[in-house]
C-alpha cells in the first residue's frame, strides 16, 4: 500500500514539474511586462486608460497572468494523458479561475481533465471509429465531466479556501510574515531548482499580482545560494578546488540573475555541508525580507528584478544577509581543499593506457 502510494505521488510530481516547466513562460512574460508597465507609471499601482501607451503595454502583461492558470491546468493534463487532454486542462482549468480557485483549482482542474481523458483512452474502440475518440469522445466528454466537477462539487470549497488564504497573508505584518518567510527560504534553498524549490516558488510566482511580498520572499531568497557559494570561494579559497575557485565569480552572477541552480556544483562536491548552508542562508534572506515588507512585483529573483521592488534597500539587505550566512557557515565547516596526488601505479596504468 505504502509502496502505491509513493507510486501515485512521485507520478503527480512528475507531471507537475512538466506543467510548471509550461507555466513558466506564460508567468515571466507576463509579469515582467506588467511589472514593467507600473514601474513607467512612477506610481505602484497599475496602469489606467489616461496611461495611453503604458496601458496598452500593461495588457500584454495582464493577458500572460491570465492565461499561466489555464497553461498550468492544460500542460499538466497533458502530460498525464497526452494530446488528447490538453483542450480539457485548458478548459476546466480556465473554469477554476472563473470561479475564483486561484492556481490550487488550476492544479486540481488539470488533474481531473487528465484522469478523465487516461480513463477514456481505456475504452475500446473499433479501429474503424478510432479517429472518433480522438477528435470527438476525448475533447467532449474529457471536459465535460472535469468541468462540472469544478463548477459543482469543489468550485466553492476550493475557492472559500483561497479567499480565506488570502485574506490571512494579506492581514500579516512584518512579525508573523517572517517565519513564511523563513519557510519558504528554506524550501527555495534546500534542493536549489528541484522539486521542493519549485513548489515555493510557484506559489509566490502564481501570487505575483494579488501577494506581490510573496515574491520579496522569493527574490532575495533564490539569489542566496549562488551567490554566498561564490562569496565563499573569495573568502575561503583554501577551501575550494580550484575549477570551483574558478566558477565562484559565475555563481554569483547567476545569483544576480535569479538562477538558483548555480550552487548544485558545489552542491553536488560536498552535500553535505553546501546544503545545510544554502538552506540556513535562503531562511535567513526569505525571513530578514518578510519581515521588512519587501515587495516584487516580478515573478523572478535576483537582483536583476530591483528596478520594481518596494523596499530595494532592504531586498538588497537581505541578499547580502542570506549569501554572508551561508558563505560563512561553508567556511567554518568545509575542509581544507588537499590535490590528490597519483601514486606510481596510477602513472603506469596512464601510461599503458595511452600506449594502448
Amino acid at each position: 500500500m505504502a509502496k502505491k502510494q509513493h507510486k501515485f505521488w512521485a507520478a503527480v510530481q512528475k507531471h507537475l514539474m512538466t506543467a510548471t516547466g509550461y507555466m513558466i513562460p506564460f508567468v515571466v512574460a507576463g509579469g515582467v511586462i506588467y511589472a514593467v508597465s507600473v514601474m513607467m507609471t512612477g506610481q505602484a499601482a497599475a496602469p489606467k486608460p489616461s496611461d495611453g501607451w503604458i496601458y496598452q503595454i500593461s495588457l500584454i502583461g495582464s493577458a500572460g497572468l491570465a492565461l499561466f492558470i489555464p497553461a498550468l491546468g492544460g500542460y499538466l493534463a497533458y502530460s498525464m494523458a497526452g494530446r488528447a487532454a490538453i483542450g480539457p486542462g485548458f478548459i476546466t482549468a480556465y473554469l477554476a479561475v472563473q470561479v475564483h480557485t486561484g492556481f490550487i483549482g488550476g492544479i486540481l482542474g488539470g488533474l481531473l481533465a487528465g484522469w478523465t481523458v487516461m480513463y477514456l483512452k481505456k475504452i475500446p474502440i473499433s479501429e474503424h471509429y478510432k479517429v472518433l475518440g480522438s477528435i470527438f469522445l476525448y475533447p467532449l466528454v474529457g471536459t465535460l465531466i472535469p468541468a462540472c466537477i469544478v463548477l459543482f462539487v469543489i468550485g466553492n470549497p476550493v475557492a472559500s479556501f483561497m479567499a480565506w488564504l488570502t485574506n490571512t497573508l494579506k492581514s500579516m505584518g512584518g512579525m508573523a510574515r517572517a517565519p513564511l518567510g523563513a519557510i519558504m527560504g528554506a524550501m527555495i534553498g534546500v534542493d536549489m531548482g528541484g522539486p521542493i524549490n519549485k513548489v515555493a516558488c510557484t506559489f509566490a510566482q502564481t501570487q505575483v499580482n494579488t501577494l506581490p511580498f510573496l515574491m520579496g520572499i522569493m527574490g532575495p531568497s533564490v539569489a542566496t545560494p549562488p551567490i554566498g557559494l561564490g562569496l565563499a570561494t573569495l573568502l575561503f579559497r583554501k577551501k575550494f578546488a580550484p575549477e570551483e575557485r574558478n566558477s565562484g565569480l559565475a555563481a554569483i552572477l547567476m545569483g544576480c540573475c535569479g538562477i538558483t541552480e548555480g550552487a548544485i556544483p558545489f552542491a553536488t562536491a560536498d552535500p553535505l555541508r553546501v546544503i545545510p548552508a544554502n538552506t540556513i542562508g535562503s531562511l535567513v534572506a526569505g525571513a530578514f525580507s518578510a519581515y521588512m515588507g519587501v515587495v516584487s512585483h516580478a515573478p523572478w529573483g535576483g537582483l536583476i528584478t530591483l528596478p520594481v521592488v518596494g523596499g530595494r534597500i532592504w531586498y538588497v539587505v537581505a541578499v547580502i544577509l542570506g549569501s554572508l550566512v551561508t558563505a560563512v557557515i561553508v567556511g567554518l565547516t568545509k575542509k581544507d581543499y588537499v590535490p590528490e596526488k597519483k601514486s606510481d601505479d596510477d602513472e603506469d596504468i596512464d601510461l599503458d593506457i595511452t600506449t594502448f
